[in-house]
């Protein structure tokens, strides 16, 4: 059954008795249940998590703001906060992995690991430009010679799957979120973490998760899955929770 959390806008959903030791991010246009089989996996091992629905997904509300991981981290802390007095497992899936990397960077009292898995943390050294005939639209609609409906349209036609299905200020949240990189968010971790990651991944490669890696200072490791792409805690679960448990115990 769900819960609500932080100020009341913040719903997760609950797996086993008892205090709370682990908590699961779900990726960009996804939601807590993504993580569901892991989570059941760990309460039959007695350990108690939760799986939140980030702002904007699935029973949680949008922000009023629009901003990128860092202002979801900062929107997520005091949930943490309420949840435990010990150091808890962080285990994010893509956007979420973005936002607890910030987190464990941020306020490194509330984590005792960091559990990533196709997770987007560099920047892109590049960038594919609009087509022209879309930066044409968006200039004149910016002059008021286009109407949004038209300029709607145009950003249907051009834009990402991510970006098309998106609306109202989730839109903005990933416009604010696709070009930022956070080398040195990682570069600040003492927290130990480990990447778990498919090799097959297409959205977010394996040589990401290792250039990232290098980043770290602290203590790191990282675990490559044969045959698993992008969706991770959904086709890969019963190795997802035996990686959380592995560094829970």
């Amino acid at each position: 059954m769900l819960r609500a959390f932080g100020d009341g806008n913040l719903f997760g959903e609950p797996y086993g008795e008892g205090p709370v030791r682990v908590v699961w991010l779900h990726g960009w246009a996804r939601c807590g249940q993504d993580f569901g089989a892991a989570a059941r996996l760990l309460e039959d091992a007695g350990v108690a998590s939760i799986a939140f629905d980030l702002p904007g997904f699935g029973s949680s509300p949008a922000p009023k703001v629009a901003g990128g991981a860092r202002h979801y981290a900062r929107l997520i802390v005091g949930a943490l906060e309420q949840l435990s007095d010990a150091p808890l497992v962080l285990v994010g899936h893509s956007f979420g992995g973005r936002v607890a990397t910030v987190i464990a960077a941020e306020h490194p009292e509330l984590v005792a690991t960091l559990v990533l898995t196709g997770v987007p943390l560099l920047r892109r050294t590049s960038a594919k430009r609009a087509p022209w005939a879309y930066r044409m639209v968006r200039w004149l609609h910016t002059r008021g010679v286009i109407n949004e409906e038209r300029m709607e349209r145009a950003r249907q036609r051009y834009g990402s799957f991510d970006y098309r299905r998106a609306t109202g200020v989730v839109r903005d949240v990933l416009v604010a979120t696709v070009n930022e990189g956070y080398e040195a968010e990682l570069g600040r971790l003492r927290v130990p973490v480990v990447m778990l990651w498919g090799r097959d991944d297409q959205e977010v490669p394996l040589a990401v998760a290792e250039r990232a890696l290098a980043l770290v200072e602290g203590a790191s490791s990282l675990r490559v899955l044969d045959g698993v792409g992008h969706l991770l805690p959904t086709s890969a679960p019963d190795a997802l929770a035996e990686t959380v448990l592995e560094v829970v115990r």
